[in-house]
Order: structure tokens, then C-alpha cells, then sequence
């Protein structure tokens, strides 16, 4: 039986309004239905939930019924987005563990390495927050009598900041190894400590993650790296020996990765844009460079660039599927650096202009404080943005190599 709590900490003016109209109509509908997992969690922790999940006893069909505009997606793992005005709810049916007895058939949902493929065999709210990857993630709320429900003492550890599997870790990390990856955001997310079972599998099941679809890999390092705490994620993937399963061409980490994590949080923090792109650009750029260099020295520059770049983003495609705009992008800001280091005097207002200059300015500022080139470069980009446009061209022109004046010879007297 779960613990009903009725004393917490839950701001009910931070619940979405959409969310509880969700949950209203299925229950009107005789289907029992809650809010659940990160929404709970983070409202318990005073924090605001970027999106709400509901978990129903309804299957997606029956709530397809309910909710007739409604959208099944997904395939491995079945679910419903139902919008409400400019908000999409996540709905989602109770599951049970999958066992081998199971009366659905068992291989059509787990393979033979125990990577579950599947998991739409449908169960009861208590099977369903036995499923569930964290304690913390395992609490559903009432909106009706605002009530917690606690199966799996997700309580107690949200108290104590405990990252917990649920379960025995081996067997959970090897079902769906994407699983490593979510402790490791969630507890450098939460700033919270991972429980010593739940720490000490990490290591060994890190291979699993060769078995994760290449385009799914990518979803769930774009959620750690726009974390906000990408940094200290860094630092835990380096402890467990991840990198280098994740990102084989650049297992040794530099400065410049570091200096890219810590300046994409900061901006987060600011809430000013940021891209996965920048911090790729930097995990990838040595490689990018040793694979210029080792390319034939008589040839288009240019040309040995764009060949650089497109090799080293296949290789990484094998691990990683880079979106083809954040691949742009990459080969975007790696291109630039050549010629922000040149500064030919016609091409500062084109590079000046172009889409992808402040990104590949931010770059070269980052590896001017990792000493990779002369920090007075970097101050000449800084001033001439603060320039107006006869400065810039004064500016510009003082680039320009000063012509010597040609003596002339003396004309010689005819004798």
C-alpha cells in the first residue's frame, strides 16, 4: 500500500491549470489518473516544472476517446500528448515490469541482451511506480484532494537528496541503459548525491550504452549538456569512464571542453540562448585539428576544412546522431577560426556579419584563455564590435601593411 501524505510542500499555484483539466476529464471518465514523475518531484523540491506527466489506468486508445484531437506517438514506449491551449500534456498508461511469464509475449518486448524494447504491457498504479526508474520520480499527486502517493519511499530520499534506482541497479541499467546517462543528469541537475548501489553499477553497465540507438543517445546527452549543470554531468561522465564509449575521438578532455560546459551554464543561468552545438564544436575541436593537419598540405584550405569537418562528424555519427543543424553549426564556428585568426583587412565586415560570427567569437575567446592563440587577438575582435562604422574602418585600415615610398634613382648626366 502506498503512504498518502497529505502535509508537503507542493505550491498548488505552480500546478498547471492545463495539466489538472487533463487529469479532471479522465476521471470523469471512471479512469484513475494523477500527476506523476519529474513535475511532483520538482514542485516538491520548490522548483517550477518545465512540463507535467499524467499516468492513467486509460490506454491510449481509451484516452484517445476522451481527448479526440489527442496524438498517440512512440512505438518502445506508447504515450499520448493531448494539447491544452499552448501546453502539451504528457499521458501516459499504468505499466508492470515486464517478466518472463508475462502473458504477452516476453521477446517481443526484451531482447536477448535484457535491453527492453518494448514496454507496453499495461498494469495498476502499484506495478507502475515499482517500474519506474527513480524513487524520486515514483510519486504521483492528487489534484483532487491534494495528496502525494509514495510506493517506493521517493519521499525520504527527495528529503535526504538521494538518487535511487528502483530495483536492482544491474538489471535496471541493462534494461535500458539510457538510464546512466538520466542518474547522472538528474543528480548534477538536483545537485543531489547518488546512492552507493545505485553509483557503484554505473562503471560496469557503461558499455550497454553501444546497444542505445545512436538518435536516442543524442536526445538524452542534449538534455545533460542544456542542463544548466553540464559542468559537474562532465565531471561524473569522466568518473565512470563514459567519455570515452560516448565520445571516442575525444576521450581526453581539454580546458577549452571545460571552459565551453562552464560558459553554456552560465548563459543558461542568464537565460540567453544556448546550442549542444558549441559544446560538440569543443569536445570534437583537437580531432577537427588533427585531421586538418593530417590532410595533404598542397590543396584548397578551404577545401581540407570542409573535408575535416565532414569526417570527423561521421566518425561520431557511429556513437552520437548530430543533428544536421547542429553538424552546421559545428563546421560553422570550427571554419570561422582560421579566418578570425587571420583578419584580412576585406573580410572583417563579412565575418562581422555573418550568422554564426558571435558563436565562433565566443569560441576563439575560449581558446584564447586556454593559451591556443595570443589574447591581443582576441581583444581586437572584442573592441571593433564596440566601434562605429568610421572606427571599424580606422580600425581595419591600421591591418593594412604601410607602402614604402620608391626612392628614385638619380638621372644620370650624359657626359
Amino acid at each position: 500500500m502506498p503512504r498518502r501524505i497529505a502535509s508537503h510542500k507542493i505550491p498548488v499555484d505552480r500546478i498547471s491549470r492545463s495539466a489538472v483539466r487533463v487529469v479532471e476529464s479522465l476521471r470523469k471518465a471512471h479512469y484513475e489518473t494523477y500527476l506523476v514523475g519529474g513535475c511532483v518531484r520538482d514542485l516538491l523540491l520548490g522548483l517550477v516544472p518545465k512540463d507535467f506527466d499524467v499516468a492513467t489506468s486509460a490506454t491510449p486508445e481509451e484516452v484517445k476517446k476522451v481527448f479526440p484531437r489527442a496524438r498517440l506517438i512512440g512505438r518502445r514506449f506508447r504515450i499520448v500528448h493531448v494539447r491544452v491551449g499552448r501546453e502539451i500534456i504528457e499521458v501516459s498508461t499504468f505499466r508492470k515490469q515486464i517478466g518472463p511469464n508475462d502473458a504477452s509475449n516476453h521477446n517481443e518486448h526484451v531482447a536477448r541482451d535484457g535491453v527492453i524494447v518494448r514496454d507496453n504491457v499495461y498494469g495498476n498504479i502499484d506495478e507502475d511506480a515499482f517500474r519506474r526508474d527513480f524513487t524520486v520520480n515514483a510519486l504521483y499527486y492528487d489534484p483532487a484532494n491534494n495528496t502525494v502517493l509514495d510506493f517506493v519511499k521517493g519521499m525520504q530520499d527527495l528529503g535526504s537528496r538521494t538518487m535511487r534506482l528502483i530495483g536492482n541497479p544491474k538489471v535496471r541499467y541493462q534494461e535500458d541503459p539510457v538510464r546512466i546517462l538520466r542518474a547522472i543528469r538528474l543528480t548534477a541537475k538536483l545537485d543531489f548525491t547518488l546512492e552507493k548501489s545505485t553509483e557503484t553499477a554505473i562503471a560496469p553497465a557503461g558499455e550497454s550504452l553501444n546497444l542505445v540507438p545512436s538518435a536516442r543517445l543524442f536526445d538524452e546527452l542534449n538534455k545533460l549538456f542544456m542542463s544548466g549543470k553540464a559542468e559537474r554531468a562532465f565531471e561524473l561522465l569522466q568518473k565512470f569512464n563514459l567519455l570515452e564509449i560516448l565520445f571516442p575521438l575525444s576521450s581526453d578532455a581539454t580546458d577549452l571542453v571545460t571552459a565551453a560546459l562552464y560558459s553554456t551554464d552560465q548563459r543558461i543561468a542568464q537565460e540567453k540562448p544556448v546550442t549542444p552545438g558549441f559544446i560538440l564544436a569543443a569536445l570534437l575541436w583537437n580531432r577537427y585539428r588533427s585531421q586538418y593537419n593530417a590532410l595533404a598540405t598542397i590543396g584548397n584550405p578551404q577545401e581540407k576544412q570542409f573535408d575535416a569537418a565532414r569526417t570527423v562528424i561521421q566518425e561520431q555519427q557511429h556513437t552520437i546522431a548530430i543533428p544536421k543543424r547542429h553538424a552546421f553549426f559545428m563546421r560553422d564556428v570550427w571554419h570561422l577560426q582560421s579566418r578570425l585568426e587571420r583578419r584580412t583587412p576585406r573580410s572583417i565586415r563579412p565575418l562581422l556579419e555573418h550568422r554564426r560570427f558571435r558563436a565562433a567569437y565566443d569560441f576563439l575567446l575560449l581558446r584564447a584563455r586556454n593559451a591556443e592563440v595570443e589574447p591581443g587577438l582576441a581583444q581586437w575582435w572584442t573592441e571593433i564590435q564596440t566601434l562605429n562604422p568610421t572606427e571599424q574602418q580606422e580600425q581595419i585600415s591600421a591591418l593594412s601593411p604601410q607602402k614604402k615610398k620608391r626612392r628614385r634613382r638619380p638621372k644620370r648626366e650624359n657626359a
